[in-house]
C-alpha cells in the first residue's frame, strides 16, 4: 500500500477557527442579544468536548443555566429553537470575520495540500461542522483555487454520529475509494484523534492553544504546526524525518509504517462491500 489520500479536519487544523473565529462570534452574538455572559478560553476548551456548535450551546444553556433575561421564556418554551436562533446569529458573525481575513490557514496547510495534489494524492475534508459553516473556510481561508483541489467533503449533518465516532472518516474513505492503509489524517484534538483511531487511520496532530494539553498518545506524530521552510515546527511526539517541518514524505512514511492500530475487521468488510 502507498499513500493515496490525506484527510483534513477543519476547525483548529486547517485554520485556528475556534480562537480567531468561532469563540469571538459566539460572544458577539451574546452581546447582540443583550446577554451579559461571555465564553472565555478556559470555558470554551471545556465546551469543545461537545461535537458541534449547536450541541455546545445547548449543553451550556442546560448545564450552566446562565441568566437569559428577556429571552428566558423563549428558551424555556423551545430550547432547540432558541439554540438555533443564537447559532444562526453567531454564524453570521463568523462569516463576516472570515470575509475580513481574520482566520488564515495555519502554517504548512496550503503547502502540504499542493505537494499532495502534485503527487496525485487525493484530499478530503472531514468535519463535524455543517456544509454551511464550512463554506466560509473554503471561500475565504483556503480560496477558490485551493478549495477546488478537495476531492471529498464529509460533514457533520451527513452521519448519525459525529466525531469522536469514526463514521465521518469511514464515509470519506468510502467516497474516495481508499482503505485505511492508504490514508493519513491531520487533526488537532483528542476527539478527532479518537475518531481517526477508531477508523483504523494513522494521524498527525497539530496542536493549538485549545488542545495542547490533551492526550495524543495514539497519534503517529504530534507537532505544533505543519511548519514551513524558514518557520520550523516543534515536535511534541514522534519523528519528522529529514526536514524540520512536515512534508508529504513524512506522511508517506507514517502511512507505510502504519503507526496506528490495524483497521478493525468490521471496517475492512464494510470497505470491501462498498468497493
Amino acid at each position: 500500500m502507498t499513500l493515496r489520500a490525506v484527510l483534513f479536519d477543519v476547525d483548529g487544523t486547517l485554520a485556528d477557527t475556534e480562537a480567531l473565529g468561532h469563540r469571538p462570534a459566539y460572544n458577539r452574538a451574546f452581546r447582540d442579544l443583550g446577554l451579559q455572559f461571555r465564553w472565555g478560553p478556559k470555558l470554551y476548551r471545556r465546551l469543545l468536548k461537545q461535537p458541534g456548535g449547536r450541541e455546545r450551546l445547548k449543553y451550556y444553556f442546560e448545564s450552566e443555566r446562565p441568566p437569559l433575561g428577556e429571552h428566558q421564556a423563549e428558551a424555556d418554551a423551545n430550547m432547540d429553537a432558541w439554540v438555533s436562533r443564537v447559532h444562526e446569529l453567531k454564524s453570521r458573525h463568523f462569516k463576516r470575520y472570515m470575509r475580513h481575513g481574520r482566520v488564515p490557514l495555519r502554517a504548512g496547510i496550503a503547502r502540504i495540500m499542493r505537494e499532495a495534489r502534485e503527487a496525485g494524492v487525493q484530499l478530503a475534508i472531514v468535519t463535524n461542522a455543517s456544509r454551511k459553516t464550512l463554506q466560509p473556510v473554503l471561500r475565504y481561508s483556503m480560496g477558490p483555487e485551493l478549495a477546488a483541489e478537495i476531492a471529498v467533503i464529509a460533514s457533520g449533518e451527513e452521519v448519525r454520529h459525529k466525531k469522536p465516532a469514526p463514521d465521518l472518516y469511514r464515509l470519506a474513505m468510502q467516497r474516495l475509494g481508499v482503505s485505511p492503509e492508504e490514508c493519513v489524517v491531520l487533526e488537532d484534538s483528542e476527539m478527532g484523534l479518537e475518531a481517526a483511531y477508531a477508523a483504523g487511520l494513522p494521524a498527525v496532530v497539530t496542536v493549538n492553544s485549545d488542545t495542547v494539553a490533551q492526550d495524543f498518545s495514539e497519534a503517529a506524530l504530534v507537532v505544533s504546526s505543519l511548519g514551513e521552510p524558514g518557520a520550523p515546527t516543534r515536535v511534541l511526539r514522534g519523528e519528522l524525518g529529514e526536514y524540520p517541518w512536515v512534508t508529504l514524505d513524512t506522511l508517506r512514511r507514517i502511512c507505510d509504517a502504519r503507526l496506528a492500530i490495524p483497521a478493525p475487521a468490521s471496517l475492512m468488510m464494510t470497505h470491501a462491500q462498498a468497493a
